[in-house]
């Protein structure tokens, strides 16, 4: 399965080291573009938003050619925005070029999640996306220490330039890439907007923002939360506890995902962050602080592709606009969550007892988690529609509580004839 993914995985892992690269190399970008390094950090949020409104609007335009098409599309402008970045001689070209990144990302994410459950069977697609979020988290993790490696010996112009490599390896990827891409499902005149309305969608696309709130958000302050709490010499361990553990979160629940399904592991991945952050608010030793960073890290990452199987495994034809929405609200989220804890830190809360505030937001999804859990099917039984379909792939259309239904809509099928998914 690997093969067929893994140009879509290599470009996750571009985006996941650009969301957070500009992080270790913030100083060395203010003095060369002669400003703060509060304004650099404007830079964060330009893409952030850009991610949040590109991947919901212009994915759907874009697939209406081809899913290749589109990929190539996204990359091109997210290599584009990266290095305009790099060469930016001005805060204003620096910022504009964020957008430009941000808008390619947030394209990028979208269909090519959707394009690696297209790619394999239906029982194969919790596998597939959590391999992408894998390329996500990986990035993510390796984003801050990377940049700061190549930054101390070519710059932060050499940061910028080495995501702009790894885009560009991707993109020849994809273009090389031997056979055919599915081609995405062209959406309905009502747009993208109209998978909201499902309760089951709007649910799991607010979890996904409290998720990308408490995780991520927190996950700003976790070297002032240790010294706080005199762990100060634990700061670089307690880091690599938390990205490996993402790390090797994401890249181990594609099986269990796909053999257990997304119902019973929804609540249990944010009780477990929730037992995480209650672990670091109440206990001070360094290992306790080390294994609970590390269960957080993997379970602020595997919400990802367990939501999202969640949320499409009986619409596989809306999988594209239901994941932009998603990540969307989880990059907002962690914006939030970091501008949040701002806020408090400077209205006197100690940075100590921002786990305790992330623990009151986790608890809130975890009742969105049951709630999402009830609405999600316990199984999707699968019909052939028409012998040979164009992509020669079964649609799931009804649960075993809903057999009627099933066969009802096997019935209209052979009506139909040959008919293309």
């Amino acid at each position: 399965m690997i093969r067929k993914i893994w140009p879509l995985v290599v470009a996750a892992v571009s985006l996941g080291i650009d969301a957070y690269v500009l992080a270790g190399v913030l100083p060395d970008m203010a003095d060369s573009l002669a400003t703060t390094a509060g304004a650099i950090g404007l830079g964060v949020t330009a893409f952030t938003a850009a991610y949040a409104a590109a991947g919901p609007s212009l994915s759907r335009v874009l697939v209406g050619r081809s899913t290749r098409t589109a990929l190539l599309v996204a990359l091109g402008t997210f290599n584009l925005g990266n290095l305009a970045t790099a060469l930016a001689p001005t805060f204003g070209v620096f910022l504009t070029s964020r957008v430009v990144a941000g808008a390619g990302a947030g394209v990028l994410t979208a269909v090519a999640t959707a394009t690696a459950g297209a790619l394999v069977a239906d029982h194969e697609r919790g596998r597939a996306m959590a391999l992408v979020t894998f390329g996500l988290s990986t990035g993510t993790v390796a984003g801050v220490p990377l940049g700061m490696l190549i930054s101390q010996h070519m710059g932060w112009r050499g940061t910028m330039g080495f995501v702009v490599l790894i885009g560009v390896l991707s993109m020849l990827a994809l273009a090389l890439r031997s056979g055919t891409l599915p081609q995405l499902p062209a959406s309905r005149r009502s747009g993208h907007g109209a998978v909201l309305r499902s309760p089951r969608v709007a649910f799991g696309v607010t979890l996904s923002f409290v998720l990308g709130m408490a995780s991520l958000g927190l996950y700003t302050y976790l070297l002032p939360m240790a010294d706080e709490r005199g762990l100060n010499g634990w700061g670089f361990a307690l880091v690599w506890a938390w990205g490996i553990g993402g790390v090797l979160g994401s890249g181990l629940i594609g099986k269990p995902l796909d053999a257990l399904g997304p119902r019973r592991l929804m609540p249990v991945v944010p009780a477990f962050l929730l037992t995480s952050f209650l672990v670091i608010q109440l206990v001070d030793t360094p290992v306790a602080w080390l294994v609970a960073t590390a269960a957080w890290g993997a379970s602020g990452w595997i919400s990802v592709p367990v939501l999202q199987q969640a949320l499409t495994r009986d619409r596989t034809e809306q999988a594209m606009p239901i994941v932009a929405f998603q990540m969307a609200a989880m990059y907002l989220g962690s914006a939030a969550g970091s501008a949040g804890g701002s806020a408090l830190l400077a209205g006197g809360v100690t940075a100590d007892a921002l786990p305790g505030w992330a623990a009151l937001a986790t608890a809130g999804g975890l009742v969105l988690a049951v709630l999402i859990t009830r609405l999600t099917p316990r199984s999707v039984s699968a019909v052939t529609i028409g012998g040979n379909s164009r992509r020669n792939r079964p649609r799931a259309v009804a649960t075993r509580c809903e057999e009627s239904a099933v066969h009802h809509e096997a019935d209209r099928a052979g009506s139909r004839g040959d008919e293309r998914l």
